[in-house]
């Protein structure tokens, strides 16, 4: 089970009210509207800190391992926006800005703190893999991002499915186990939830998450997100396997949140197929 799993991106939210976004979630991307007409919600620059690019990331990664409690990471923020403004063409520092980014606004309930937060994500993501193409955190957290920005949208096409997929896709080619194997759910959920004429295909969708499955078998919310297909399949008692499969996980040290967030969802779909 990794970071990603408890993110709207990928369907799992915390209170479990934004469940009727999920299609525009998986299958959407950022909005990205005309030059011009929106203004950037990035935060000025910090001043360079007296401590090191590396001292300052480390003291981030400590606060976002508390991220059950949402102001870490927002601390976390400070303290990577301190980095950059020491190294600025920093890898390390971009992709964290992404994830730390979307975690943020995955997990507010605020509108205009949610629509900043996938924003400064998404431009980061970007930064990231003009400094390094080659690593998979960029080009994950960017799709991340996208799918992040487009659950808050009303507006999103082709082109932005076409961003989560290409994304994702290089994630796999780059290092498919990355993140507990969660690009073949964001693949899986994308099948799943995108409407046919946009390339929706139920069973791509049950193919990508058997194939994760395999390559994360503790990732409890690809488990998860296999039951849930495998319901929308009327496959009930596959669907019945893997919550109980994913009952009978022990968490993966540090991702003990993104689990609990899991199981939760898991009960509700339970209650559904009985």
């Amino acid at each position: 089970m990794r970071a990603l799993d408890n993110m709207g991106f990928f369907g799992l939210d915390c209170d479990g009210k934004r469940r009727k976004l999920y299609v525009s979630v998986a299958i959407l991307g950022a909005l990205v509207l005309a030059s011009g007409c929106r203004k950037s919600t990035s935060e000025a620059p910090l001043p360079p800190s007296d401590r090191s690019g590396s001292e300052l990331i480390a003291e981030a990664d400590q606060l976002y391992s508390q991220r059950a409690d949402v102001v870490k990471v927002r601390q976390g923020l400070i303290l990577l926006r301190q980095a950059l403004a020491t190294s600025p063409s920093d890898y390390e520092v971009a992709w964290r800005l992404a994830k730390f980014n979307y975690y943020v606004g995955a997990h507010s309930s605020d509108a205009a703190l949610q629509e900043k937060s996938f924003h400064d994500g998404t431009e980061a993501g970007k930064e990231a893999i003009k400094f390094n193409d080659k690593r998979p955190e960029g080009h994950f957290w960017l799709g991340a991002n996208y799918g992040g920005n487009a659950e808050i949208s009303t507006l999103a096409g082709l082109s932005e499915i076409e961003d989560i997929k290409r994304e994702m896709e290089m994630v796999l080619k780059l290092d498919h186990t990355y993140e507990g194997a969660s690009a073949y759910m964001a693949l899986g959920q994308m099948y799943l939830k995108a409407p046919r004429i946009f390339g929706g295909d139920l069973s791509k969708s049950i193919e990508y998450l058997e194939k994760g499955i395999k390559f994360g078998p503790n990732n409890g919310l690809m488990r998860l997100r296999l039951a849930q297909a495998y319901a929308a399949a009327n496959r009930n008692e596959d669907a019945r396997k893997q919550i109980e499969l994913l009952m009978s996980i022990t968490p993966t040290p540090g991702y003990e949140p993104e689990y609990h967030d899991a199981v939760k969802e898991a009960r509700e779909l339970q209650e559904k197929i009985k």
